[in-house]
């Protein structure tokens, strides 16, 4: 008997890892598997684009409908406050029911939010496209998550990870070029039909390429290896995971802070160092090009999964330093322009280290739960952020704004370490 006990052990511990570790090599061509991560890429920039679908038009709606900074933040909190809601709830859809009809599902819904916001006349109506654009957003982090842990080698996820970071920035990067470029040229209501035949053009691009989106072998395999190991999970253990919340404060505060560098920045910086108006809209794209620049470095450094708290560490410390300056220092105008071309580089080399964490916070074939859970943090610290800060900016205090971008990001070291030391003893008690 005492032999017996450690050889089943082994066999649990075996099964359990099959599940939760992904494969050296990956099962399909590469081939495939570039297909894969450029699909979910493509979904994923549109995804970050709808965070945007009307943020670029805030002049033009806040003219046509009187409405103050802080009634244009709570546009932005109504998207999040459902996408958070929302998210919480889709990672157990997505793990009934598979990634790819939730997606359909969800660009459909980004169609539509853009439809009803090109017909807005009424604040009320805004709210409401913001909010079904919130709903459509709810289920990509669970859907994308779910597809790359299934269907990526182990060689290819950090690179998977990292291109897929990269596109959610180039979405956030293109928003504002693409909106405003449209509503200087033909009115913010066309430029909001814009957004309306980009996703339809993105839900083509997946209904045609469905076939590398299935992840459902391995959910197969995951409940196969449970059973035999007599380890079937119930569907709410996850949450009993320190890891899972502490994971989920993490991406709170990471919200908070690319919150404001989303909402008030630009016009802060604009305030605070006269730069035009027009290279005040330009902060958020430099930043975000920036960003998904940092993330192809970080995507190659996190091959080695040791090195991710320290990535987050000086990543997130840069950029916080980076906000001070600009904030406190009188400095010239282009100093403001390398300073946030910087600040998101550095942010950007976290971001495949900080998916990582969440990767090993997940237990076996719970992902979409628990990215469901912990990126409903996203959106929570997403939804909180515009009405901070746009009160800030009512409030005359456009220093504050990017003071309270560097302490938030200054939170993110603390808690990623605390988040990696919970992970450890999480996989070591496996």
């Amino acid at each position: 008997m005492q032999c017996a006990v450690p050889q089943e052990l082994l066999k649990i511990k075996a099964m359990t890892n099959e599940t939760t570790e992904p494969q050296e090599t990956s099962p399909h061509s590469p081939r495939e598997d570039w297909t894969t991560i450029s699909v979910v890429g493509v979904a994923h920039c549109t995804s970050h684009f709808f965070h945007l679908m009307l943020v670029p038009l805030f002049p033009w709606i806040k003219t046509e409908f009187g409405l103050s900074y802080s009634e244009l933040g709570l546009v932005m909190t109504a998207f999040f406050v459902v996408s958070g809601m929302g998210q919480a709830l889709s990672g157990f859809v997505v793990d009934r029911f598979g990634a790819r009809p939730v997606l359909f599902a969800s660009l459909s819904l980004f169609i539509t939010a853009a439809f009803t916001a090109s017909v807005a006349h009424s604040y009320a109506v805004l709210v409401l496209a913001s909010c079904l654009a919130g709903l459509g957003n709810a289920s990509f982090h669970p859907i994308d998550y779910s597809i790359l842990n299934a269907r990526m080698g182990k060689s290819r996820l950090g690179i998977a990870y990292s291109l897929h970071g990269i596109s959610g920035n180039l979405g956030w990067a293109l928003a504002p070029a693409f909106l405003g470029g449209l509503a200087v040229a033909f009115g913010w209501r066309t430029a909001v039909l814009g957004a309306a035949a980009w996703a339809a053009a993105v839900l083509c691009l997946v209904l045609v390429f469905r076939a590398s989106l299935d992840e459902s072998a391995l959910h197969r395999k995951a409940k196969a290896a449970q059973a035999g190991a007599g380890q079937a999970a119930g569907t709410f253990d996850f949450l009993k995971l320190p890891a899972v919340w502490l994971s989920f404060a993490f991406f709170l505060t990471y919200a908070v802070a690319l919150g404001g560098v989303q909402s008030f920045a630009g016009e802060a910086a604009r305030q605070l160092h006269g730069l035009s108006v027009a290279w005040g809209a330009m902060v958020l794209t430099l930043y975000m090009v920036a960003s998904a620049c940092g993330m192809v470095g970080g995507g190659f450094l996190v091959r080695n999964p040791d090195r991710c708290e320290r990535i987050i560490t000086i990543g997130f410390g840069g950029a916080a330093v980076c906000a001070l300056v600009i904030g406190l220092l009188p400095i010239p105008a282009w100093v403001v322009l390398v300073l946030v071309a910087f600040m998101g580089f550095c942010a950007g080399m976290a971001g495949p280290s900080r998916d990582l964490l969440v990767k090993r916070a997940a237990p076996p074939n719970a992902t979409g739960r628990v990215y469901g859970i912990v990126y409903s943090g996203l959106d929570v610290g997403m939804a909180i952020a515009p009405a901070v800060f746009g009160w800030m900016m009512d409030h005359g205090l456009p220093v504050w704004v990017w003071v309270g971008i560097a302490l938030f990001q200054a939170l993110l070291i603390a808690n990623a370490l605390r988040v990696g030391k919970s992970a450890s003893r999480q996989l070591a008690a496996a």
